[in-house]
């Protein structure tokens, strides 16, 4: 016989079995209840019960015999009742399953008939599988003061945002995503809490977000909070998404307006898809500020909004946006090993021509030095001047600023300026290093560009390059004249931890044809033939050309060295690799 006893003090809250009853091993014999938690008592051996020593509301202390059993083989099994069909899991599943798209079928056939993706689609895109963990995901509107709970949670999943994290190719990455089948993409009060828990752990963990962003701005029918606030005017979702220190990468789809707006304008990248309108005020805001009925997409087109600055990338749908966010997530990945196959300097040797006033195209030069397929430009159709982007050289990755001799001359204007100014911040805050290409006459000048705010915008670029802290290579393909060229390596040609020209090289205070103009004047006014005054400009020109040239300017160590063009990344790799030595010694 075996008897069973108490291990400490408790209250018997059922007895589950009879005298006489068979019983198998692990069957449960008695439930115990000490401190509000019942614990079951199961049989150790299979058997009959001889005899039970207690009944329901018993106070047992420790050593007290609840139960004799008669060891022997037993044909019968006392149910279980963990075996049953749980109404707790039961709840559980039914209540996740009307966060996936399947409960939202005729919500889900809308967005696809317009050309749309849903967030969880999205999700499923973005991150590698299995990988994303959810936060926030049973929030609801807050508004159970007017609506009932069951259309809450049928209607409002997750008060229409998700939030989560997961990886990118391995990297930890988190996602903000607006559910735009939820209340068209508003915000309300539990939306921001969850933006805010999400944004404090990437903050913690130095993480990337990444912004799919959608939507309108605050909601104001959120009746559960009304009477705690009157203007709203205290969420804190917008500064803390802005003080976020990792990077922050927007995507915008269909119509983002107002509070979606003005979180997708503080994202270091900002990537939008030709279906989709930008604004700081929607329809709503418009027509209540008395500014009259407009339709939303009238405001805002994507096509408008890439030539004032606001977008980095326009591209055709959120699949392009998702795999463009990819790429640029893996710039901080690890350098992958250089291939010897990929290499082909010899192509750069006839980039420049040897028409020295003759343009070429200078993304043939970034794309002959970066990668095969690498590059990523940036802001193609703002500040046409300076081309912005992301490439890697034998596998490094870096940010790449290039003159556009096609854009006048190269000459650098306003937006030039702030979009080379906005690119070296970023990368400067990414820790990527740059790599610059200089082919500028200088800064642009005249009487209309100055009504532009040239000297407040160019002056930008100084601050930023004199702020840069990572590592810094210019290379002078052609013209490196003025300031406009000392702007190009981080304000002057020591300021680089390289600096270096092609043999078509040529520097100087200003352009050299202006430079004979204004400094010759009075010699060549004195020259009363035109064909000899045009002869003797010539002769002057040749005079400076040959003193500015790039092997004339290297001796006199203007900047550090004269290269072959096909040794440019060779060249661009060890320096890079020289000065990111010599960081982390003093770092360390």
């Amino acid at each position: 016989m075996t008897t069973l006893k108490a291990e400490s003090t408790a209250i018997i809250s059922e007895v589950r079995v009879k005298e006489g009853d068979a019983v198998s091993q692990g069957a449960v014999l008695l439930v115990t209840e000490l401190m509000k938690m019942q614990h079951e008592i199961r049989s150790q051996i299979s058997g009959l019960v001889q005899a039970i020593h207690v009944a329901p509301s018993d106070e047992v202390a420790s050593g007290t015999p609840l139960i004799t059993l008669l060891p022997g083989d037993v044909a019968t099994e006392i149910s279980d009742a963990s075996d049953a069909e749980r109404s707790d899991l039961s709840a559980y599943d039914e209540r996740m399953a009307l966060l996936e798209d399947t409960a939202r079928q005729d919500a889900v056939a809308k967005r696809h008939t317009q050309g749309g993706r849903t967030a969880r689609e999205n999700i499923a895109d973005l991150f590698d599988k299995d990988s994303f963990q959810e936060y926030g995901a049973l929030a609801i509107a807050a508004q159970r003061t007017q609506r009932p709970l069951e259309d809450l949670t049928n209607r409002t999943q997750g008060d229409g945002i998700i939030c989560g994290i997961g990886t990118v190719n391995g990297r930890r990455v988190a996602a903000m995503v607006v559910d735009y089948m939820v209340m068209a993409g508003t915000q309300g009060y539990n939306h921001h809490r969850k933006m805010d828990r999400l944004i404090d752990v990437a903050t913690r963990d130095s993480l990337p977000i990444v912004l799919f962003a959608e939507g309108g701005g605050g909601r104001p029918n959120d009746y559960d909070v009304a009477p705690l606030m009157s203007a709203w005017l205290n969420v804190t979702s917008f500064s803390r998404f802005a003080a976020h220190k990792g990077p922050k990468i927007g995507i915008a789809h269909g119509f983002c307006f107002a509070g979606n707006a003005a979180l997708f304008g503080v994202c270091d990248i900002r990537i939008a898809t030709k279906k989709s309108w930008i604004g700081m005020g929607g329809p709503a805001m418009i027509e209540g500020g008395g500014l009259g009925k407009v339709a939303a997409n009238e405001i805002g087109p994507s096509d408008v909004q890439v030539k004032t600055g606001l977008l980095d990338l326009l591209l055709d749908d959120e699949a392009a946006a998702t795999q463009a966010t990819k790429q640029i997530l893996e710039l901080s990945l690890a350098q992958t090993p250089p291939d010897p196959s990929l290499e082909r300097g010899e192509s750069l040797q006839n980039i420049v021509p040897t028409d020295r006033k003759k343009a070429y195209d200078m993304r043939d030069a970034v794309s002959a030095i970066a990668d095969p397929e690498s590059f990523l430009e940036i802001g193609q159709g703002f500040g046409f001047g300076a081309i912005c982007g992301f490439a890697r050289v034998k596998g490094r990755a870096v940010g790449v600023f290039a003159n556009n001799p096609l854009h006048l001359g190269g000459a650098i204007d306003g937006d030039a300026s702030t979009k080379g100014a906005r690119f070296l911040e970023l990368c400067d805050k990414w820790r990527l290093p740059m790599v610059t290409l200089c082919d500028t006459p200088g800064f642009m000048v005249g009487p209309d560009i100055e009504e532009a705010g040239q000297v407040a915008k160019v002056s930008r670029l100084f601050v930023a390059g004199s702020r840069f802290s990572q590592s810094l290579v210019t290379v002078i393909l052609r013209k490196g004249y003025g300031l406009g060229a000392m702007a190009m390596a981080g304000g002057g040609f020591s300021r680089p931890a390289y600096c270096c020209a092609w043999p078509t090289g040529e520097v100087g205070a200003m352009g050299l044809e202006g430079a004979v103009r204004l400094g010759y004047r009075d010699q060549l006014s004195e020259i009363a033939d035109p064909k000899a005054r045009d002869i003797e400009y010539r002769r002057l020109v040749d005079k400076l050309y040959e003193r500015g040239s790039a092997l004339n300017a290297a001796s006199l160590l203007e900047f550090d060295a004269v290269i072959d063009p096909k040794t440019t990344r060779d060249v661009i790799d060890k320096a890079l690799w020289s000065d990111q030595a010599a960081n982390l010694k003093v770092i360390n």
